[in-house]
């Protein structure tokens, strides 16, 4: 199962997250808002017309802003038990 994660090149947050991501081997894809319009839009959309990254969408739809990596390997453990 594979995160998508949206981040801008300069987020100090997304830096960490995608580094403790690493470290706890969950795959993720990145996707830089700065680059791609639509992906700007889905974390406006998310962020209450906000691009606030990192901003994180699970393959089951749900995201999140800015969360941890204990809380990200909580959310992956709860949609494999479903």
């Amino acid at each position: 199962m594979t995160l998508t994660m949206y981040t801008t090149p300069w987020c100090g947050y997304c830096v960490r997250l995608k580094s403790q991501l690493d470290r706890a081997g969950i795959p993720f894809t990145e996707v830089d808002i700065e680059q791609d319009p639509s992906a700007a839009q889905i974390v406006e959309e998310v962020n209450g017309g906000n691009q606030t990254v990192p901003t994180v969408v699970l393959p089951d739809g749900r995201a999140f802003t800015n969360p941890s990596v204990k809380d990200l390997q909580r959310y992956l453990a709860e949609s494999e038990d479903t």
